[in-house]
Parts: C-alpha cells; sequence; structure tokens
C-alpha cells in the first residue's frame, strides 16, 4: 500500500468533466503529434496501438497542457516514467478498438503522493466509466481471469494482476443493467462490491479529470477507433 495514504486522501475529490478545455486547431495538433511518435505497443491481437508522449518531442504542447490543467488543479508535477534511453514520459496515446478493462493507475512508487490523472479524448468515439471505490496500492489490473491471474514476469510500466479488489470491497452483486448498457466486456463476477460514480462521454475538446485511486475502465460502447491522451501527475 502506499506509504502517503491520509495525504492521497486529502487531495482526492469528486471526477471533473471541463468541456472546450482544447480547441479544434489544439485537438489537431495532439492528433499530429500521435500520428509523428514512434509506436511502443502494436497489439494486433488485442487491436491496441500504444505510444508515450516524450519530453520535449513538442514543447508547445506541453506548454498548453500544463497551463489549462495546472489552471484546473493547482500545482502538479508529472508522475514520469522513462523510456530505454532514460527520456521521460509525459503520457500515453492509445488508439483501440475493443474496450479496456478495469484497473486503477496508483502508480509504480509506494513512496510517492498519487494526485489527479487526466484524459482527453482526441476522437469523439468512445465513453469511460469511473467507479466510486479505491484503491491504494500499486498500478493494478483487476480480474478474475487465471490465466491473467498467473502472469508475473511483468516488464517496466506494466500492472500488476489481481483479484484482491473482490476481497476489498463488498460481495454486492453489480447492478445487472449497469453491466448491459456499459460493461458487457467485463464479467459481472469482476464488477461484484463496485459502484459507478460517472460515465463520461467522450467529447472533442474536453478533459476528464480523476483521482488516481480511482477504479476505471472503458464502457462496453465503441463505434470504431478511439484515440485518447491519458496523463499522470503527483504533488
Amino acid at each position: 500500500m502506499h506509504k502517503n495514504i491520509d495525504k492521497i486522501k486529502n487531495l482526492e475529490s469528486s471526477p471533473q468533466i471541463i468541456k472546450n478545455l482544447f480547441n479544434k486547431n489544439e485537438i489537431s495538433k495532439f492528433l499530429d503529434l500521435y500520428q509523428n511518435l514512434p509506436t511502443t505497443v502494436h497489439n494486433k491481437k488485442q487491436n491496441v496501438i500504444k505510444k508515450r508522449w516524450l519530453k520535449n518531442y513538442n514543447e508547445e504542447l506541453e506548454t498548453i497542457f500544463n497551463d489549462r490543467v495546472k489552471n484546473e488543479i493547482g500545482d502538479f508535477k508529472m508522475d514520469n516514467l522513462k523510456d530505454e534511453n532514460n527520456n521521460d514520459i509525459l503520457g500515453l496515446f492509445q488508439e483501440s478498438y475493443n474496450p479496456i478493462g478495469l484497473h486503477v493507475d496508483a502508480g509504480f512508487n509506494l513512496d510517492e503522493i498519487i494526485f489527479k490523472q487526466t484524459l482527453i479524448p482526441l476522437t469523439s468515439t468512445g465513453s469511460t466509466v469511473i467507479f466510486k471505490n479505491k484503491f491504494y496500492g500499486n498500478s493494478t489490473s483487476f480480474t478474475i481471469d487465471e490465466n491473467e491471474l498467473k502472469i508475473k514476469n511483468l516488464k517496466y510500466g506494466q500492472n500488476i494482476r489481481s483479484a484482491e479488489h473482490l476481497k476489498i470491497f463488498n460481495n454486492e452483486p453489480f447492478d445487472k443493467k449497469n453491466h448491459e448498457k456499459y460493461l458487457k466486456h467485463e464479467k459481472i463476477e469482476n464488477l461484484s462490491g463496485l459502484e459507478i460514480d460517472i460515465v463520461y462521454e467522450w467529447e472533442l475538446g474536453s478533459i476528464l479529470i480523476f483521482d488516481r485511486t480511482r477504479l476505471h475502465c472503458s464502457s462496453s460502447k465503441i463505434d470504431g477507433k478511439k484515440i485518447g491522451l491519458t496523463t499522470f501527475t503527483k504533488k
């Protein structure tokens, strides 16, 4: 568990959706940046492409991002992983056709005071489900899939696989209507004890800001390709 849980809890707040934070030209620049960055992961089986936003690759967009987000959440530091050349990674672009499973992006250093994460949609396709439930350990993908749970030899920056959430939260069955409407890609048993806070419908120009302790996942509703930029902050 994180060593500064009390400090982390004091910084927590409800998820925020800020509309019209970026104009059409700025969204186009983010998309151009995405196209120009080297591909980090191309998983053809899952139909996912991931690219890392490398520091100093586009200083104009770094300034725009930092200024706009600081205006919403106050002072922060980027919680940067490093690439193979020890360069800072500011965030992660992800292009996908399939929903992303239940997880938490609570970081990999339990000494840090984790803060907020952001999601900037670069397509109008997609939606994200934020749960009320929180987790104060490392970044984790929550699953009851036995094959996934056997994965232990993780690469740098990869999430732990765990079913621990089923022990932390109550065993209340997940709402069947919400499962059918938003989360058909998840086994309903994997959602026991969870309660939806918000469903963020992607909208160009907007940003979603929420605590890094929040469990979340994509919704099942994807009509074609979606591209988003996720970043992580700390104090």
